[in-house]
């Protein structure tokens, strides 16, 4: 508390004042991050942090040191309760400031978008700044009325910004410490590699986006063909249902109840099949239903199930496809090991499945 002393009236006035208030600018430290948790949930924003701080007594003093005579009272400074939101992807920086400018009273004359730095060694400092504050329509404190005039500042960055600046404070790069020009050149080039690194991941994302986009459209249009066959695409293509009828069709044999379960471990296995699009699948549940109806027919004959998985359907595509091109024991096998996990009873139920399977219809058109 020595430095205090050495401050003048006025700028111990403010710092009584602080301290007065710290067990609210506490509180907002708290209160203020749940809430941007909660909103960025409830929008699906992900995002990598969520900080907050409170300017220690400490790093105010020395600021009233330097310009304690600008501020009227405690109000006039903005960082004493300070958020920081770090995303993964630059596009999302604007996403995360409508939700605040929603949320909160936004002073516009304070606030500051560094992003609009040109200097070439300032990507760790482009940083969206806001100064806010809680309105009194969003939040009312009786025994805090303070706690609406109480501003606040939060920054927005990016995940490879956030590291940046972090690293360039550690260097003393922006310390005011004067360092050979070499290592101030290959800072520089390190961030103007970070900032493209920066730009691509959200140039990615942007493209895949139009990607599921079009495959989702492509899908529900029925051109299935133009359509290459990945963990996208088949996603999309098991939402329109294709192998549902001929799920009811083989539940109706017994009258069995359907249990929908994750058919994601049938992708892997068309690749491996050799189907390059989703019209590759289409044309197995075009040609080989009657076949894995037939299947089906002889496996619940000797059997009483009445709950039947989902995947049965292109189960019984995938066998009735295999069995037809010459598959023989050795591609059962393959199916079962990767619908299953290898073991030794799939060699055995291989063999089982294609003895009794040997004389269906199918087998002799």
């Amino acid at each position: 508390m020595n430095n205090a002393v050495e401050l003048d009236l006025h700028a111990q006035e403010l710092l009584s004042q602080y301290r007065a208030l710290l067990p609210v600018y506490t509180q907002m430290a708290d209160i203020i991050p749940q809430k941007l948790k909660a909103i960025f949930d409830e929008a699906g924003i992900i995002v990598a942090a969520v900080e907050h701080r409170v300017k220690t007594e400490e790093s105010l003093t020395g600021k009233l040191k330097l310009k304690g005579g600008k501020y009227s009272t405690i109000h006039d400074i903005t960082d004493l309760v300070g958020i920081r939101v770090i995303t993964f992807y630059i596009d999302d920086v604007d996403k995360i400031a409508s939700v605040l400018e929603r949320l909160f009273d936004i002073d516009w004359e304070n606030s500051i978008d560094k992003r609009k730095a040109h200097e070439i060694d300032s990507f760790g400092y482009l940083s969206l700044h806001y100064i806010c504050s809680i309105p009194e329509s969003s939040y009312k404190n009786e025994e805090h009325p303070e706690i609406n005039k109480i501003r606040f500042e939060v920054q927005m960055r990016t995940v490879l910004q956030h590291a940046w600046a972090n690293m360039n404070h550690d260097t003393g790069y922006k310390s005011g410490v004067e360092i050979p020009k070499v290592y101030k050149r290959n800072m520089s080039r390190l961030a103007g590699m970070l900032e493209l690194v920066d730009d691509e991941f959200s140039r990615i994302r942007r493209e895949l986006s139009d990607y599921r986009r079009r495959v989702q459209k492509l899908v529900a249009s029925g051109n299935l063909s133009e359509v290459l066959l990945d963990g996208d695409s088949f996603k999309s293509y098991l939402s329109i249902g294709p192998f549902d009828r001929l799920t009811r069709r083989i539940a109706s044999i017994n009258q069995a109840e359907i249990q929908q379960v994750d058919m994601s471990a049938f992708l892997p296995l068309f690749k491996a099949m050799g189907f390059k699009t989703l019209g590759d699948i289409a044309d197995l549940v075009k040609q080989y239903s009657e076949a894995a109806y037939q299947i089906a027919c002889f496996q619940m004959g000797i059997t009483d199930l009445d709950i039947l998985s989902s995947s049965v359907a292109p189960q019984n595509l995938c066998m009735a496809y295999i069995l037809k091109n010459g598959g023989g024991r050795a591609g059962i096998k393959l199916m079962l090991d990767a619908l299953n996990g290898p073991s030794e009873g799939n060699e055995e139920m291989a063999a089982f499945l294609l003895e009794q399977t040997k004389d269906l219809p199918f087998m002799n058109q």
